[in-house]
């Protein structure tokens, strides 16, 4: 931009001032400018990085305390700031709360198509890749550069330039480098050629340059090495004089890991094995696929293919790596007994935002007051997968695994022990829905499996596996193996607060505690100390009974924040694309695999917890207004006296849930029948007192309504086409004749009706009479177009009896209320038949029949939306001439078929990273038109649900702050534990002491700078902390 030659100045706005226009995009910044002559500019840049202090400073975020600021971050008298020194920033990835001063779009360029303006060069680039087949720029050169005497002949793929040299120019540039890839030009082109038939051999044993007096050549002469370039074949020897060490050692001293431990014939890189290392992490490429791509990669033509048994080789180093790996960064390798002494769960990575006792949380934590001890609790989240099966492959003896429950699956001899000691026990069926994790526990199918799937307890607050909190399945979801991996995680930790999670936790905490006594002693906790809550995650919940959605909400539960119990779901989006490599595993290499990726995962979130906890606060500070703001706009529209009395109950309840539970609903929401039967004695009582108003002697003008409701019920079934839909594409004479029978029946029940009408509305007939009129076609009209012209539609066109409306009302309400009934229980249907069918159903028939079934469901649901539609749209055609006013919409609101009618099923899968919400038909607690009671109820229930979702975005806020501490204290202990094993293990050589130092350091210093980092990320004013502990590092 031209500034004319005036200095420019950048404006300070406080970050007040930025949030009070509209909201704008993150990680942009508006850069304004004003020149000496009073004209505003402005410039938008992009942030990738974090803030520096003079970045801070102008977006209102203050620096850490004690931190230094320079003197030309400070505003000049005239409160601007000079324009070079906010662009003096270097960027970083620590930007979460970037602000964008300006709305509106970026102007677009061609830049911002870079692949329209690759497609002209395309034949550019196609022509230099085929000019590389040849030698390029060393057509000419008769002579190698380096030696300049022999011919040049020889590239290598690998290195940078490809030069062409001669033979032994080439060999001694790659004595060190030797699992470069060559050719050799033959006069028409570069063929593949290997170091190894070069000349050159790769010596172990001593520094480079150094000559053994005593080399021994590798067995055959025949070594093979794996690289991420491919798998050599090189000429290696082994050090055979006086200072020789094994042949292992003088492996692992050059990086290269060997596949056997007797006379190796094969190594891999280190470099290789971290490379597949982190691709499976992030791929989740299986180790055979991955050898595959090197194989390819050494010969993509098939001519001279690896050995068969390089891929087992392969596979059974790829298995000590994660192991050696698991230990390494478990600090094993600093113990004196090292791997002997390993005990379980020793290996696992912790949260270091849950509560630890000794680490991260006050020395006082246990004399907290009541109203603060939640804060020092934990969150548990129970769940099973039937993706991580495994087939009956390999045995327990012919790959018992090298972890011993190291990490996170339970040991697997005592796990084994235990259920074969109780595999005859029974269990309870379930009194709440018909859950499958309940009552098909045994049903499971398991032909060909040896473990069905895995059932865990991960952290539900942070989505982190716990340690010895996996086991597998061996049939379905029972209690034996949940109630064994719950207490193995349980018995871990001493903290007096436990929140626990689970699908089924209504039916599973039942008889839990009796059930602990079956377990082995060390498993058994002290539960009369502490205050244990059993809860059901937010979005299985609907599919529970509604005394199950009150009791085990997480929504209306106090002290337990945003939590949301769905953490295990996350997880395994996360882990299930390497079900189908493990399945084909032996037992104790997918436990050992599986054991990697948890712990990978869990290291994957501790380093994401500065951005996971500062976004979370800035959400939770913007939700917790915009609730608060809610809860007391709605406060503001109710009575005194009532808002008063409901407080204290739901306190009370609060305090002691054997109180009232004021989110229940104590006003019955009336049916079709009741409102029937109701109109129905109102209509004896006029009979008796001799007010009666009927004009039939069978049809009174309820029943009349009622009737003619009905009706219109009928003709939306004949609409719809579900008569038609069984009848299948090659329908028999029979089967017509039953639909055509249906149909004249309805016509001849209509006209009947309608003849009846004309009693009670005459003027009627005159609407009828110039429908007729303006029909063209001299065609019947169908039966579900005949129109009944109820009040509500009629009243737009001529006047009805006061009475009839207010019998319509009564009914149309009841008739909203029966909709919303079949709508939930038949999205619940649909959820169950959709989970059976995909667990359980299994070939192409079978599956073509269940999806009939659930197509039909479907029918049935769209039937009830349109019925609950019609009953809305006369309810608002009555009100305005009944007085309603608009209260009744605060329980009975419009339908939007596509966000608010949704299987359960649809409601899980659609998981958004924001807060998800569930349709309102889910959350209403029944209609009632008196306003007295039924109205008095449903606003008593939705204020109590108002007043707990602000609360838990307000103890949401006050959760984060406290984790912001705990995490911060953590990595200073966990840096202080790494500094103390220095010197743990006992005497060794100098240059393995140093090893051991060095790991330590770097390790504990790489806690200090996570720490620094996060406390960078939240000094933002939203996330701020103020340490509610004390340094208590050891």
């Amino acid at each position: 931009m031209t500034w004319s030659g005036k200095q420019p100045k950048l404006v300070c706005r406080s970050r007040s001032q930025l949030q009070e226009g509209a909201p704008v995009p993150k990680h942009h910044v508006a850069l304004y400018s004003i020149t000496s002559d009073g004209k505003a500019s402005v410039r938008r840049e992009r942030l990738s990085g974090g803030l520096l202090p003079t970045q801070r400073d102008l977006l209102g975020t203050a620096p850490a305390s004690g931190a230094s600021q320079s003197a030309t971050s400070q505003p000049d008298a005239s409160g601007v700031y000079d324009a070079d020194d906010f662009m003096g920033y270097v960027p970083s990835n620590s930007c979460e709360d970037a602000v964008d001063l300006e709305p509106g779009k970026r102007k677009r360029t061609a830049g911002d198509h870079p692949l329209a303006l690759w497609e002209p060069e395309c034949s550019t680039f196609l022509d230099e890749m085929l000019c590389l087949e040849g030698r390029g720029d060393f057509v000419r050169d008769l002579t190698c550069e380096h030696c300049k005497t022999n011919a040049p002949e020889i590239r290598c793929r690998d290195c940078f330039g490809l030069e062409l040299l001669c033979l032994a120019c080439t060999v001694h540039k790659h004595a060190r480098i030797p699992l470069h890839r060559v050719e050799q030009w033959n006069g028409s082109f570069f063929e593949h050629t290997t170091l190894k038939t070069l000349g050159l051999r790769i010596q172990l044993g001593h520094r480079f340059g150094e000559a053994c007096c005593n080399p021994h050549r590798a067995f055959n002469d025949d070594f093979v090495i794996m690289d991420n370039t491919g798998i050599h074949k090189v000429a290696l020897d082994f050090c055979g004089c006086g200072t020789m060490q094994t042949h292992i050692k003088q492996l692992l001293h050059a990086r290269l890991f060997p596949a056997t431990v007797t006379d190796p014939k094969m190594a891999a890189t280190f470099r290789v094995l971290e490379q597949f290392h982190v691709l499976s992490f992030e791929l989740k490429a299986s180790a055979f696929e991955f050898y595959q791509g090197l194989a390819r990669l050494s010969d993509n033509v098939g001519i001279d293919p690896p050995k068969a048994h390089l891929l087992f080789s392969f596979l059974r180093m790829v298995h000590e790596w994660r192991i050696l790996k698991l230990l390494k960064r478990s600090a094993r390798g600093h113990y004196s007994d090292g791997v002997q002494s390993t005990g379980e769960g020793d290996c696992a990575v912790i949260c270091p935002a849950c509560p630890q006792p000794g680490k991260n949380l006050p020395n006082d934590w246990r004399d907290a007051p009541p109203d603060s001890r939640w804060l020092y609790g934990l969150f548990f989240a129970i769940d099973a997968n039937f993706r991580l099966k495994r087939k009956h492959v390999s045995s327990s003896a012919s790959d018992p695994g090298i972890s011993k429950g190291w990490a996170y699956f339970v040991e697997e001899s005592a796990y084994k022990e235990y259920l074969e000691g109780h595999k005859h026990t029974s269990q309870e069926r379930s009194t709440c829905v018909s859950h499958n994790a309940v009552n098909m526990a045994d049903t499971k199918k398991s032909n060909g499996l040896a473990v069905t799937g895995v059932g865990a307890v991960v952290c539900a607050h942070h989505d982190m596996r716990l340690p010895n909190a996996v086991g597998d399945l061996q049939k379905g979801e029972k209690y034996i193996n949940m109630d064994y991996v719950f207490f193995s995680a349980m018995r871990k930790h001493d903290l007096l607060v436990l929140k626990v999670s689970y699908d089924i936790a209504c039916q599973w905490s039942k008889h839990l505690w009796s059930r602990m006594e079956m377990l082995p002693s060390s498993f058994r906790i002290d539960r009369e100390n502490k205050c244990t809550t059993f809860l059901v995650p937010k979005f299985h919940l609907p599919a529970h009974t509604l005394q199950c959605q009150i009791d085990y909400s997480f929504n209306l539960t106090r002290h337990v924040g945003r939590t949301d119990g769905e953490a295990p779901e996350r997880g395994w989006a996360n882990i299930n694309p390497i079900a189908s490599s493990t399945k084909e595993m032996g037992p104790g290499s997918r436990r050992d695999t599986l054991d990697d990726h948890f712990g990978d995962s869990n290291w994957k979130r501790c380093t994401h917890l500065g951005r996971l906890i500062a976004c979370r606060l800035t959400e939770a500070v913007a939700q917790h207004a915009d609730h608060l703001r809610e809860v007391t706009e709605l406060e503001s529209c109710l009575e005194v006296d009532s808002l008063e009395a409901w407080r204290k109950e739901v306190e009370a309840w609060e305090s002691n849930s054997s109180n009232p539970n004021p989110f229940s609903v104590r006003v019955a929401p009336e049916t079709q029948a009741t409102v029937r039967l109701e109109l129905a004695r109102i209509e004896a009582v006029e009979l008796e007192s001799g007010a009666n108003t009927s004009l039939h002697p069978d049809v009174s003008p309820s029943i009349l309504i009622s009737s003619g409701i009905d009706l219109e019920e009928q003709q939306c079934v004949c609409m719809s086409g579900l008569f038609f839909i069984s009848l299948g594409a090659h329908a028999t004479d029979n089967q017509l004749a039953k639909v055509q029978q249906h149909t004249n029946t309805l016509r001849r029940k209509i006209e009947l009706w309608q003849d009846i009408q004309l009693l009670y509305m005459p003027f009627i007939s005159c609407l009828r009479a110039e429908e007729t009129s303006l029909r063209l076609s001299t065609e019947p009209i169908p039966v579900e177009a005949m129109a009944l012209w109820l009040p509500s539609t009629a009243i737009s066109r001529t006047p009805s009896p006061p009475h009839l409306l207010r019998y319509e009302w009564k009914l149309r309400y009841a008739q909203a209320n029966d909709a919303l009934k079949d709508m939930r229980n038949l999205l619940r249907l649909h959820s169950h038949l959709y989970t059976f069918k995909d667990n359980n159903i299994v070939g192409q028939a079978a599956n073509t029949r269940a999806r009939m079934t659930i197509n039909k469901t479907e029918d049935r649901v769209n039937m009830a939306a349109s019925r609950y539609e019609a009953a809305w749209a006369a309810l608002a055609s009555l009100a305005p001439l009944l007085n309603e006013g608009g209260t009744w919409k605060t329980v009975l609101k419009p339908l939007d078929r596509k966000k608010d009618v949704k299987a359960l099923k649809d409601l899980w899968e659609k998981e958004t990273q924001g807060t998800r919400h569930l349709s309102w038909i889910w959350k209403t607690p029944g209609v009632s038109e008196d306003a007295s009671a039924g109205l008095h109820d449903a606003l008593r229930i939705e204020w109590c649900k108002a007043r707990a979702c602000e609360m838990r975005w307000r103890e949401e806020i006050e959760l984060l702050r406290e984790e912001q501490c705990r995490v911060v204290a953590f990595m200073h202990w966990h840096a202080e534990w790494w500094l103390s094993h220095r010197s743990r293990r006992d005497p060794v050589e100098d240059d393995m002491r140093e090893g051991l130092v060095a790991y330590a350091e770097r390790q504990a210093s790489l806690r200090r700078r996570m720490a620094d980092h996060f406390q960078a990320l939240w000094s933002s004013p939203v996330t701020t902390t103020k340490s509610s502990i004390e340094d208590n590092s050891e």
